[in-house]
């Protein structure tokens, strides 16, 4: 079971890995969505990605869901 997940991990950073590479603009909203905080100041910024890591959890939950279901 776990070189099942161990495998699978390394797959989806491989994809992921190309897909930044060589497909940035498939990627290009993600940061940029309503409910993300981006306070741009004096020589300094912060960046508060709220949106996008609902996003990634619910994803996340919705794959190892896949996996560890009997």
């Amino acid at each position: 079971m776990a070189g099942k997940v161990l495998i699978a991990i390394g797959v989806a950073i491989v994809l992921i890995g190309i897909i930044v590479q060589y497909a940035p603009g498939l990627l290009g909203w993600f940061g940029k969505l309503p409910g993300d905080i981006d306070i741009p100041r004096d020589g300094s910024r912060i960046f508060i990605p709220i949106t996008s890591m609902i996003i990634v959890s619910l994803v996340l939950t919705l794959v190892i869901n896949l996996f560890f279901r009997r």
